[in-house]
């Protein structure tokens, strides 16, 4: 007996609709390896469909009052709450995730943020008005950008679309949003929510993959494009919006130093980093994965570290003693297992370091020593549940280190030193630095990195005012 697939489908001008072609692609639950759903494979029509409906309803969008943009983000937020265990079981499917975690760690911040972003629409802030010429008054004026082309990752699907789409629409932008071709089922089910809010063409989903994703960038209408994906992903999209001059948004991954001083309690903080480093398998651009660790306390941390890797659990969506599921493709299963099967000779794998099962993604919670700065390992990006440890002298040779990788997204620092922890912070090329915790975000404070973690910010009022535009106008006042 065969069981029916669901059908997943984009979501274009307040309907939902087959990609125009009837290609599809297969949804497949990184939890158990099987097939679950086929969703659009989205071409040219589809993109020109929903490009043509967010620019139709772009005007009456950009119209509304903030107070009315406001009303339909918290209609927006409430409505997530009342279909939450929904939302929950589509985002578990989609990514394999621990129920239990997904409802508390994911649901609640999606929630507030889109709660923080409708507050944001009230309270633009720009220069005073005033005669800086004689005989002349200037005003400036925030306005929404346009058409907003977006592509969400399948790292946190749900929340990731909702750190795009809600400032987009609270500055009074309409939206055609990607998700991942992995993990489109969520997305989906928030676009028959929003749909019901907001006016049709507002908000807009087409699901496919890297090409549908190039054919949305490469058009013509949107002013701007948004992308949290690979390095590779993000320069390409740059390059493709410098063609017509695009605005680009790329938050593009980050490899976040976790610099631990020997006056540091080991016990709390080898507790707190293997949370931050193996919550979500290590799929996270800002996850504590690369621990450098003052030289006369690397043995003990090391150690510490090891046994709290034994001790973490990954398993099926619905068992409750789990920290995480399984990576999210079988792509991802092979890249994070190549970068173990290539360690040099010099590291040491201290916990696990293997698959989990035959059936589905899981990978063992892994702590690797031994390492040296230019290993592969340390300057790229694994994304999977392996945290890697160096050991360093002092604090020059930490801050050399922490610096010498391609990305600046997120950093953290471990000391009671408090002039320690700011002359770290001060000199950290990281977007963000914690100190003596890792990885707690708040929707008022933004979100972003330098170098080749891209640019642009997402959460707080820098992150909305990134999907606005300044105009300056002016008048005479003397008749």
């Amino acid at each position: 007996m065969t069981t029916e697939l669901r059908r997943l489908r984009n979501y274009i001008d307040g309907e939902f609709r087959e990609a125009a072609d009837g290609r599809t692609i297969d949804v497949v639950n990184p939890a158990t390896g099987d097939v679950y759903a086929t969703s659009p494979l989205s071409g040219q029509a589809d993109v020109d469909a929903a490009m043509a409906a967010a620019a139709a309803a772009f005007p009456a969008w950009r119209d509304t009052t903030p107070a009315e943009r406001q009303k339909a983000l918290l209609k927006i937020a409430d409505a997530f709450e009342e279909r939450a265990e929904e939302l929950i079981a589509a985002e578990s499917e989609n990514t394999g995730k621990p129920l239990g975690l997904t409802r508390t760690e994911e649901l609640p911040p999606m929630v507030d943020q889109i709660r923080f972003f409708a507050g944001a629409a009230r309270l633009l802030e720009g220069r005073s008005a005033g005669e800086y010429m004689e005989g002349l008054t200037s005003i400036i004026r925030r306005e929404p950008v346009g058409v907003c082309a977006q592509v969400a990752p399948w790292n946190y699907p749900m929340m990731m679309a909702v750190w795009k789409f809600a400032p987009a629409l609270a500055a009074g932008n309409t939206v055609v949003l990607k998700p991942s071709d992995t993990t489109p089922a969520s997305t989906v089910l928030m676009a028959e929510i929003i749909g019901n809010i907001v006016p049709k063409g507002v908000f807009n989903v087409v699901c496919g993959d890297r090409d549908t994703g190039r054919a949305m960038v490469e058009h013509p209408v949107p002013a701007m494009a948004s992308i949290t994906g690979s390095v590779r992903a993000g320069m390409q999209v740059a390059e493709s919006a410098a063609k017509d001059v695009k605005r680009v948004h790329l938050e593009l991954g980050g490899k976040a130093p976790v610099v631990v001083f020997e006056d540091t309690d080991i016990a709390k903080a080898v507790e707190d980093i293997s949370v931050a480093g193996f919550f979500n398998a290590g799929q996270d651009c800002t996850a504590a994965t690369r621990v450098l660790v003052q030289e006369s306390i690397h043995d003990e941390f090391v150690t510490a570290l090891a046994k709290a890797a034994a001790d973490t659990k990954t398993g099926q969506p619905d068992d409750e003693d789990v920290l995480y599921g399984p990576l999210n493709n079988a792509n991802q299963l092979k890249q994070v297992s190549g970068f173990i099967e290539r360690l040099p000779a010099h590291a040491k794998v201290e916990s696990g370091g293997e698959r989990v099962g035959d059936k589905g993604y899981f990978y063992a919670p892994t702590v690797v020593s031994g390492l040296k700065q230019d290993d592969e390992i340390i300057q790229n990006e694994v994304f999977g549940p392996v945290i890697t440890v160096q050991s360093f002298t002092d604090e020059a040779q930490a801050l050399e280190w922490a610096n010498g990788v391609e990305y600046a997204l997120a950093s953290s620092v471990w000391t009671k030193d408090h002039a320690r922890a700011m002359r770290m912070s001060k000199n950290l090329d990281f977007g963000c630095v914690w100190i003596n915790t890792h990885i707690p975000l708040v929707a008022e404070m933004p979100h972003g990195g330098f170098k080749k973690s891209g640019y642009g910010k997402d959460l707080s009022a820098y992150g909305f005012e990134d999907y606005t535009r300044i105009k300056h106008v002016m008048t005479s006042i003397e008749g």
